[in-house]
């Protein structure tokens, strides 16, 4: 069995580490670069940076970020927001980024999945998900959430793990921030329709949260990013919670 991961999330804006509510009320976390070696000493498994506001004329500053980022850290670490294209994928892998995130231009052009994976292999593609719960179903968005669109994530989670996905992030917009616990009903539909990894994120807020996304959610990894920032939840003594209610984690 793999040891579940736990995953700090860094928002990126304008070169800070940012964080809202519901996608929405944004405020400013840190230093990326600080934050990043402060999580890679605490234990975090992995790391994930989304540049939220990405645009062709900032992806020269997230590359200069992401190669600072690779030189100080040792965990691996997954790049998102505005990639469009072999070349950005390209570009970060070769500045030090081990994965990379894409989402709306993957609802746009379903095939750059598959382009993707295999050029650069498909443990290398991430595949966002950001969802909302609205008339009875699960709605996939884009946009960083402001564009709702037709797709079911259950059905898009499918399509995109046939076409090449190594992994998915699936973030709930309505328990995102909240800190009221995962969305545990999507997590488990989608973790056991697909057999790539999913990541729950959006809403964690206790470390019991955790447990039951794992248990019940039947996640593989949980990521978050508020309560560990604003050092409300060590990240030492969430692991330690989970291995004593036995739960695989890596310590």
């Amino acid at each position: 069995m793999l040891a579940k991961r736990i995953i700090p999330c860094l928002d990126i804006k304008d070169g800070r580490t940012v964080k809202g509510v519901n996608f929405e009320n944004i405020r400013d976390a840190g230093d990326p670069v600080e934050l990043a070696i402060a999580y890679a000493q605490q234990g975090a498994d992995e790391l994930v940076f989304l540049d939220i506001t990405a645009t062709n004329e900032k992806r020269k500053t997230l590359i200069e970020l992401v190669t600072r980022i690779a030189k100080h850290i040792n965990i691996p670490f997954t790049v998102g927001g505005g990639i469009s294209s072999i070349e950005d994928v390209s570009l970060l892998l070769n500045a030090g980024a081990d994965k990379i995130s894409i989402n709306s231009a993957a609802i746009k052009d379903p095939q750059l999945i598959k382009k993707l994976s295999d050029q650069f292999g498909s443990q290398c593609v991430v595949l966002a998900i950001d969802t909302k719960f609205e008339n009875n179903d699960w709605f996939v968005y884009l946009n960083g959430g402001r564009i709702k669109t037709e797709l079911k994530a259950l059905d898009w989670a499918k399509q995109i793990v046939e076409l090449g996905a190594g992994e998915i992030l699936l973030t709930s917009m309505n328990n995102d921030g909240t800190k009221k616990g995962f969305a545990i009903d999507i997590t488990k539909q989608i973790s056991e329709a697909v057999n790539v990894p999913v990541i729950a994120s959006g809403g964690a807020g206790t470390i019991e949260h955790f447990k039951d996304v794992f248990i019940n959610g039947k996640a593989d990894a949980a990521l978050a990013a508020s309560i560990f920032h604003f050092k409300e939840i060590e990240i030492i003594e969430l692991k330690k919670y989970l291995k004593n209610n036995h739960i695989e984690i890596r310590i």
